[in-house]
């Protein structure tokens, strides 16, 4: 794409920015729809701007014109979006555009070219900058995307607060589904003093065409591909049916030949390395794809990849599709109109519905886009029923009907019909006032109280609703002063601060400061101190609760079984189960710690500690992580998994000081980032790059600095044994791993683990002859007790049992193939003997 360069136009007229932006455009073969141009036109002319026009008709060229109208008049702009995935895509987009030096990135975990005129961050970002500096803000644009996230009730407030606290800048709102903006626009011109454009009601460029269908839903499918309606995406609101609709349809002829020679050949080097990968594998090589957000990363981007290239003709996912997801289809297919709020089921409301709804029809390569709603199953059998008993009057009366199973949420072809005409939802105001915010707002100093007072009373909500929060706000204040964290001066009268805040206060991990004092709570000589360190990392880390539950699952069954065997009766295991949960290391050091810290850092209850183990569970298994996944029975939620593993990583690297990380504490941290990025490479390679080199975002797009992320196969993560301290971790898993098992006399395992090795049963029956158990604690996996040869590509490993006399006389030996582990990207380790020393 050629470069927009608005050092050409800088300080030029409207007319000349509007002229050299459309000729750019022309010149990479755009021709601006009428409400682009419209647009465009409103903003170089220095108004405000609302655009709610449907998916397709060029939301992001608008923008681009926005930041072009910004710099050409020597103004900051800031991008806004709801998730890092769209900030970072919109990062590299921007760059693509007007080059990297123009263009920055924050998002909490990293920030690059921070000084950039043009900044893309998340709505939370500005938000937060906007509490803290307000007027002064260098702040001369904001384009807030998907701004119907103003509506969300938990974070809607950050995309409010600008709105409020900045009003020295243009905005530009932009959403396919607002709804009535009639107040929101007359506010954002009392506060800015610009005037307001709304732009909407905008014809769509390739129109929708909406279907109810009564027949079976292999039916509909088969018809919609036999039409010519394909690729068609298959909405579910469960990932669970997103993935069994996939299964069902491997049977179909989905594909023909030469579609699925063309993806076999495209995606021949692409390394599936889980269990849902080598599922995913054999879907796409019938062309049917599955998107949610469980999957991988890499794996989601697969699909999209493909499904840009006209490949997949089938999609079965769920309606995240709906989240500024780029994946071109013709067809949207759903298959309820009710879906699970977190609370309740109910029907899709109109906003939800038309985010869904408008993905169908590819502008620039169909005519019309269709959405087919299918009818519920009840309905469907019943209607068969019926046409099966033709004009029989007899046969119509035993017609025993379907129905709706329990539970479930009426809807059918009227509710589907009203949908269709609906207008989306007027927003709702979801103002928060919250101890961070408070402490941003007087950190900027000035008038402090007439700042409380304005966030509080001049927002959106209503006159009730703002006395609730001036009340909240006056707690805050109250508690805020009883710490000591601010204190009241007379003489000038002011409110200040007495402690300093970091700059990227609120902005990361809120509850990093708590993590830095707590670290000073263990001892570094302690056997179990790095493990400890990862838990107070883990336990400031969003909680994934796909993982969190299964835990949950498996030791209540573990402790069902251990009950029985202890005889205890039904009734008094029902009521001991209720105790049991997830593991929970340090809780109540933890708990004690939190309550001590808030004392004195009251806005730190905002936030709530959540002691868990993931890493360390996984950790003290000994488990890779297909095996870990594989155990909990969680590969719809792979994707999630590693995203708390990634965060745990960053979290350890960045949060604990280089003084406390023991060798161990090293080993761990580097096992978890080599963990991660063997499995899926893209998630920490953009950030180290980001880290590394700030100056050179460009590098961040594939590890190797090729660049090739528009590539199918992305390459290949860097050799595993390359990082020796994270291959010896890998390596001392694997040989920990047969202790664990020896030590539960676990042959079955044993065997299969290492088939080729016939000598376990023999051997544990004379190490039992002479020791009680194998123990397994965190003297059994200290690196004292682990020897190896490193010398050439084939090692030899030796693993000291660690028994209850210490006498340290039997041992594990193995070799480790350095070459097949790097061709597998786990450690390949073959034990060859378990024997006295």
């Amino acid at each position: 794409m050629t470069s927009l360069d608005a050092a050409l136009v800088r300080g030029a007229e409207p007319d000349a920015v509007y002229a050299a932006f459309v000729e750019w455009a022309e010149s990479t073969g755009i021709q601006l729809y009428p409400a682009q141009d419209e647009a465009v036109i409103e903003i170089v002319s220095g108004n405000n701007l609302i655009l709610s026009t449907p998916t397709g008709t060029g939301k992001s060229l608008v923008a681009i014109g926005a930041h072009f109208s910004a710099l050409a008049d020597g103004r900051r702009t800031y991008y806004t979006a709801p998730i890092k995935a769209l900030v970072s895509e919109k990062f590299f987009a921007l760059v693509d555009v007007f080059g990297a030096a123009n263009v920055g990135m924050i998002t909490g975990d990293s920030s690059v070219n921070a000084d950039a005129p043009i900044i893309c961050c998340t709505a939370e970002i500005l938000a937060n900058l906007a509490l803290r500096q307000g007027e002064s803000a260098e702040v001369g644009q904001v384009v807030m995307d998907e701004f119907h996230f103003y509506g969300d009730p938990d974070r809607g407030w950050a995309w409010q607060v600008p709105l409020l606290e900045l009003p020295q800048a243009q905005f530009i709102l932009m959403s396919a589904t607002l709804g009535d903006v009639t107040e929101l626009a007359a506010d954002l011109t009392r506060r800015t003093g610009r005037e307001t454009a709304v732009v909407t009601g905008v014809e769509r460029p390739v129109p929708l065409h909406f279907y109810y269908e009564t027949t079976p839903i292999h039916e509909t499918i088969d018809e919609l591909l036999s039409t010519g309606q394909a690729p068609i995406y298959i909405v579910h609101f469960s990932q669970a049916a997103a993935m069994e609709r996939a299964q069902a349809l491997a049977s179909a002829k989905v594909a023909t030949r030469e579609q699925r020679d063309a993806i076999a050949e495209l995606i021949g080097g692409f390394r599936f390395t889980t269990s849902f990968g080598k599922t995913l594998s054999r879907l796409l090589r019938l062309g049917i794809g599955v998107h949610h957000a469980g999957m991988l990363p890499k794996y989601r981007r697969l699909v999209e990849q493909l499904a840009q290239r006209g490949l997949l003709r089938v999609i079965c996912g769920t309606d995240t599709l709906g989240v500024g997801i780029n994946v071109p289809i013709r067809t949207v297919l759903l298959t309820a109109l009710t879906k699970f709020d977190g609370s309740r089921m109910r029907q899709l409301n109109a906003r939800e519905f038309h985010q869904i709804a408008g993905r169908a029809g590819r502008a620039g390569y169909d005519t019309a886009g269709t959405v087919v709603a299918q009818a519920p199953e009840h309905e469907t059998e019943n209607l068969a029923a019926i046409r099966k008993a033709g004009d029989d009057p007899k046969k119509k009366r035993k017609i025993i009907r379907k129905k709706a199973p329990d539970g479930f949420v009426s809807w059918g072809e009227p509710s589907f019909r009203k949908l269709i005409d609906a207008e989306p939802e007027t927003l709702t105001s979801h103002m928060q006032i919250t101890s961070a915010m408070m402490l941003n707002v007087i950190a900027r100093g000035g008038d402090v109280f007439g700042n409380v007072r304005a966030l509080v009373y001049d927002n959106h909500e209503s006159r009730q609703k703002q006395r609730m929060l001036a009340l909240r706000a006056l707690g805050i204040y109250r508690t805020l002063r009883e710490s000591g964290v601010v204190e009241q001066v007379p003489s000038p009268p002011t409110i200040r601060l007495t402690v300093d805040l970091q700059p990227n206060f609120a902005l990361n991990q809120p509850l990093s400061p708590f993590a830095l004092a707590a670290f000073e709570l263990l001892e570094p000589t302690d056997p179990g101190f790095a493990l400890d360190m990862i838990s107070i990392v883990e336990s400031t880390l969003d909680d994934p609760r796909a993982v969190l539950s299964q835990q949950e699952f498996v030791a209540r069954g573990e402790a069902v079984a251990a009950m029985k065997r202890e005889g205890i009766e039904y009734d008094e295991r029902m009521e001991l189960l209720e105790q049991i949960t997830y593991p929970k290391p340090l809780e109540e050091l933890l708990t004690a710690a939190f309550e001590t810290y808030s004392a004195a850092q009251p806005w730190i209850r905002d936030f709530e500690l959540h002691p868990k183990s993931v890493v360390r569970d996984m950790y003290e298994r000994a488990m890779s992580f297909g095996e870990y996944v594989a155990f909990y029975k969680i590969a719809r939620s792979e994707g999630v998994v590693l995203r708390y593993l990634s965060d745990a990583y960053r979290a350890a690297s960045q949060t604990i000081p280089e003084h406390l990380k023991t060798e161990e504490l090293r080993d761990l941290i580097e096992w978890l980032g080599e963990l991660v990025r063997q499995v899926d490479s893209s998630l920490l390679d953009e950030w180290e790059a980001l880290r590394l080199d700030p100056a050179s975002p460009g590098v961040a797009q594939e590890p190797d600095g090729s660049g090739t992320q528009g590539d199918i196969v992305p390459p290949a993560p860097k050799r595993l044994t390359t990082n020796t301290r994270a291959f010896r971790i890998l390596v001392r898993n694997e040989l920990f791993r047969r202790v664990q098992l020896a030590a539960r006399d676990d042959l079955d395992a044993l065997e299969a683990l290492d088939p080729d090795f016939d000598g376990w049963g023999a051997a544990l029956d004379a190490y039992f002859d002479e020791h009680a158990e194998i123990l397994t604690g965190a003297d059994a996996r200290s690196t004292a007790l682990l020897i190896l040869d490193e010398s050439g590509r084939s090692w030899t490993a030796q693993q000291i049992i660690d028994d209850p006399a210490g006498d340290h006389d039997w041992r594990i030996t193995a070799t480790v193939d350095l070459d097949a582990s790097d061709e597998t990207g786990e450690a390949v380790v073959a034990v060859t003997a378990f024997s006295r020393l």
